[in-house]
């Protein structure tokens, strides 16, 4: 079946094409947006299946935009009837006084194919799946305490169409495997979790050796943290690991690059492009065009084809992230860089795949460079104020360095700087450039997208450690 019949049985194709050339015509720019989704999630939790949870939703989004003025309106019911009254919040717009925005650039490019994950493999493999992996992570270790699994999938179809005839459909699967372990030893308990996923079936988590390596590394994990002592305070060098410690370059830096808070002057980085605003041999990318990536996507959410987008140089500033209304705005090209949660929300310049380039220095040699430091490898949750650019982050996984050797492992260990000061800070880029493995969820402005994270390995020298050892 073609994915796209999903979007029109109750409204016919060419109707939907004259309702946006109606509706939209009197705007500067935007578009009818449809879009059909079918999610599912289950939790394996004590041994068993705790939760099962299946949703399916269909619906439009339509979006006028004037100047800098947007309205939009949507609705879970895709007709005719429904789409026409929601047109009524765009008659709230001034007119526009310009040409109307030219349509996105087309592509031959269709990164995923029509299959969808959830119909691929049944109900009761999935669950078999969980309850093969609760038993092998607790056969691992007698101090396993508690297992839990969560498996999910995702398969939306979504079409865009504008005033001008312009039209163009995207297919987007997503799953994801998440294996969290307690570990106890007398009163201790510890956690460590490991997940992976991306844009694909679920084929590759179904593979033993895949889940077998979710296992091993939360129980190396849980077991590390077992063993760990209260971490040091105060600011010291630093090192990071590679892959998934890029998610503090996409908090802490990768939000200030978007083009909104640029135009609005609300960024440390508006209107610097072209200064030098991170240390010699940083680079950093978006791009969107990675295929099977968790941040990955054939077009962005206003038609727009996704691409590379290299932010920084060298070290020197080199563009923003934009959707189209910022572009327009700031005089610049659009980047495939809009995106939304859902039909039910308007787009915004969001990133994709956000990471740094590789640099040539050996990992174990920047660990030798420090004397007495912290090596963090993995991060939880964290606090960001995206136009400031400050963070405070929490390790689940650190350690001590002692001249320039990994010593004991660190519990309760936060790192607590600003982006753009930690750029200007990096001493040492290593060779090891890792993306992160399928689990990254972006918020921003109340609404949250898949994206992906990556990086060398980093040295930077000067970070304050919050921690509780004295």
């Amino acid at each position: 079946m073609n994915p796209r019949n999903l979007l029109y049985r109750t409204l016919d194709p060419d109707e939907a094409r004259k309702l946006a050339a109606r509706h939209l015509s009197p705007c500067d720019d935007g578009e009818l947006f449809l879009e059909h989704s079918v999610s599912e999630a289950f939790g394996f939790d004590d041994g068993r299946l705790k939760t099962a949870s299946y949703d399916s939703a269909s619906g439009f989004g339509l979006r006028g935009v004037t100047g800098e003025t947007t309205a939009f309106a949507h609705a879970n019911e895709i007709s005719a009837a429904a789409i026409d009254r929601a047109a009524a919040t765009l008659r709230l717009l001034d007119p526009a006084k310009g040409a109307p925005a030219p349509p996105p650039q087309r592509t031959n490019q269709a990164m995923y194919g029509s299959d969808n994950p959830l119909t691929e493999v049944p109900f009761a493999d999935k669950v078999a799946l969980c309850q093969q992996i609760d038993a092998a992570a607790r056969a691992r270790d007698p101090r396993v305490a508690q297992v839990s699994v969560a498996l999910r999938g995702s398969w939306r179809v979504i079409e865009i169409l504008r005033a001008d005839g312009f039209a163009v459909s995207d297919v987007r699967p997503l799953v994801q495997l998440m294996v969290q372990i307690v570990t106890a030893d007398g009163d201790r308990r510890e956690t460590g979790m490991f997940g992976l996923g991306g844009r694909h079936l679920y084929d590759n988590l179904l593979d033993p050796a895949v889940w077998n390596r979710c296992i091993d590394e939360a129980l190396r994990q849980a077991l590390t943290n077992l063993g760990s002592v209260a971490a040091p305070a105060g600011e010291m060098p630093v090192v990071l690991g590679s892959g998934w410690c890029g998610v503090l370059l996409h908090e802490a830096i990768g939000h200030g690059l978007e083009g909104d808070f640029n135009r609005k002057g609300t960024s440390a980085f508006s209107g610097r492009i072209g200064d030098r605003v991170a240390a010699p041999g940083v680079t950093v990318v978006d791009d969107g065009a990675m295929e099977q990536l968790r941040g990955s996507l054939t077009i962005d959410d206003e038609g727009t084809p996704t691409r590379r987008n290299v932010l920084i140089e060298d070290g020197i500033l080199k563009g923003y992230l934009q959707d189209r209304l910022n572009a327009r705005l700031m005089g610049m090209e659009p980047t495939g860089s809009g995106r939304r949660e859902s039909f039910a929300h308007a787009p915004m310049p969001r990133m994709t795949n956000t990471f740094m380039l590789a640099g040539n220095d050996d990992p174990g040699e920047l660990l030798s460079r420090v004397k007495d430091g912290i090596y963090a490898t993995s991060f939880g949750g964290g606090q960001v104020d995206i136009t400031s650019g400050k963070f405070v982050f929490s390790c689940t996984e650190a350690y001590r360095i002692r001249n320039g050797k990994v010593a004991e492992p660190v519990k309760g260990a936060t790192l607590i700087g600003d982006g753009p000061t930690v750029l200007t800070r990096i001493k040492g880029i290593g060779n090891d450039f890792a993306l992160d493995e399928g689990i990254g969820v972006c918020g921003k402005g109340g609404q949250s997208v898949p994206a992906g994270v990556g990086q060398p390995s980093l040295l930077v020298d000067g970070l304050t450690v919050g921690g509780t050892a004295a």
